[in-house]
């Protein structure tokens, strides 16, 4: 006899825990994007729910998320959230780095997806980059600034260890004043006193 797990059942059990959400502020000062969202998978059928609740007080009831499958391992067509159903699109010509949710009441927001993956430092400097109002950025320079963010402080790291390695030192912990004695120190006389 084989048995199929019903998936649907344990979404059901677990409780859904609040998107992972940075949003700009409201200003006149349009930008590319309007925040950044970083899911906890790459299962969007578990991670629209959270969002679309997130963002149904600024943004109004979302209607339609628009992706590029090249991220999520299944783009499902519809997807129940608090009170209706979303429907699901996906284009391959799209910004793989970015989702697109439509409202009816206000439009369109624009959001840098985050891999669920991504270090805590490194998505709390996208989520603070993608909602900087004004910013002419795009998901995917957002991206490809922070991987050569990545990069820089690993060859800075490296060059470190290096150089620790070749002979260098950091500056050892002083156990006693009389272990590491100054050498060639002038004295330097206080204004008013005479040197003898």
């Amino acid at each position: 006899m084989t048995t199929t797990p019903d998936r649907t059942a344990n979404r059901a059990l677990t409780p859904e825990l609040p998107a992972r959400l940075s949003l700009t502020p409201e200003t006149t000062l349009a930008g590319r994007l309007d925040g950044a969202w970083w899911p906890r998978s790459r299962d969007l059928a578990a991670e629209l729910p959270p969002l679309a609740d997130a963002l149904q007080e600024r943004w109004g009831r979302i209607t339609r998320v628009l992706v590029n499958p090249g991220h999520w391992p299944v783009v499902p067509h519809k997807v129940a959230v608090t009170g209706h159903v979303l429907h699901v699109g996906w284009f391959t010509e799209q910004d793989p780095d970015k989702i697109i949710l439509l409202s009816y009441t206000t439009g369109r927001c624009d959001l840098l997806v985050i891999p669920p993956e991504t270090e805590p430092a490194s998505a709390a400097r996208l989520m603070a980059a993608a909602a900087r109002p004004g910013s002419i950025l795009t998901a995917g320079s957002l991206m490809s600034g922070e991987a050569a963010t990545i990069r820089r402080m690993r060859e800075a790291r490296s060059s470190e260890d290096a150089w620790e390695t070749d002979g260098g030192a950091t500056s050892a912990p002083r156990s006693h004043p009389a272990a590491h004695p100054v050498v060639g120190a002038r004295m330097i006389p206080l204004p008013g006193r005479t040197g003898r």
